[in-house]
């Protein structure tokens, strides 16, 4: 249903490319040159790989997830490699709003869209996050984390709870015009029916999937490998249940799918396009290759894989 890139209509998102492609989407009302982004938390705030890369080939990217102050997060060891994968448990250290607005944003290259992602514990701490990230032109839009706990519900995910979801998403669309996207947990049984939820509350568009939470064991130390024993599994080891859900979760709503999970390549990229995602987010891929997304962008528009980013979902 909802799935189906709107294609040559960005005005002001680059152009088509020289082979007459056009890779122009617009997501989520956000028009971006192409479909490619970075995911959050992968990429810091942009300022870290500008000197390395031209992050305007990019469709844009989705800056790390931002609390109202600084955080610094869990203690190591919070990272450690998996099977096909990356486990992490950093629990979303930033510099907080005030920094990411004043000095993040005004130091990248003009012409780079960028998304800011909103992470709380309350759903009033997400709005009152949105609205001041809303006042700065330099933000296209905005991404719900929706994996954090809500304090005052037991600690139980937003994204896991249909009530407490629809709570949060209401109360930040109640707090900013700007287009407005929810990055959904996997943690969950009905993926469809938390994308449901999002679209009735007014959402503009769903990210998916975030990590999937899992453990790893140290069996010479006899101890969990992150010091908060339980951390979230990303890399090409989720790019199947990523795939399954932005499928059902097409067939479930009409607003824009932005999907995320185990991308390492342009073919891995229109698998995504070809489940329904409008555009797509390149995450754990990051770490091991800096330049991959903007590889996996490049590659769109030169590639025979890349030709399918203009294919129709299956």
């Amino acid at each position: 249903m909802g799935g189906a890139a709107v294609r040559g209509g960005a005005s002001g998102a680059g152009g088509a490319a020289a082979g007459g492609v056009d890779e122009r989407v617009v997501l989520a009302g956000i028009p971006l040159r192409n479909a490619v982004l970075t995911a959050s938390g992968t990429f810091g705030y942009g300022t870290e790989l500008a000197p390395f890369l031209d992050l305007r080939e990019l469709g844009g990217f989705v800056a790390k997830s931002l609390t109202l102050e600084p955080r610094h997060g869990n203690p190591p060891p919070r990272i450690a490699e998996a099977p096909a994968g990356m486990l992490n448990a950093i629990s979303i250290e930033n510099v907080g709003v005030k920094a990411f607005l004043e000095e993040k944003l005004p130091a990248l290259p003009e012409g780079v869209v960028v998304l800011a992602s909103a992470f709380g514990t309350e759903p009033g701490l997400y709005a009152e996050l949105a609205a001041r990230v809303s006042s700065h032109p330099r933000v296209a839009g905005i991404e719900i984390n929706a994996s954090c706990p809500h304090v005052k519900a037991g600690g139980i995910e937003f994204g896991q709870d249909p009530r407490l979801l629809a709570e949060l998403v209401a109360t930040v669309r109640r707090a900013t015009a700007r287009p407005l996207l929810v990055k959904l947990s996997p943690n969950v049984t009905r993926i469809a029916d938390m994308a449901r939820v999002c679209e009735a509350e007014g959402a503009d568009g769903v990210t998916l999937i975030n990590a999937v939470q899992a453990m790893e064991v140290d069996v010479e130390r006899r101890r969990p490998v992150l010091s908060n024993i339980l951390g979230g599994l990303s890399g090409p080891a989720i790019r199947p249940i990523a795939l399954r859900m932005v499928w059902q979760v097409a067939q479930a709503v009409s607003i824009p799918i932005c999907g995320v999970g185990g991308i390492g390549s342009a073919e891995d990229a229109v698998k995504f396009l070809l489940c329904g995602a409008t555009a797509v987010q390149v995450g754990t891929q990051n770490y091991l290759d800096p330049t991959a997304a903007v590889g996996i962008a490049r590659a769109s528009r030169t590639t025979p894989a890349g030709t399918a980013f203009s294919a129709s979902p299956i």
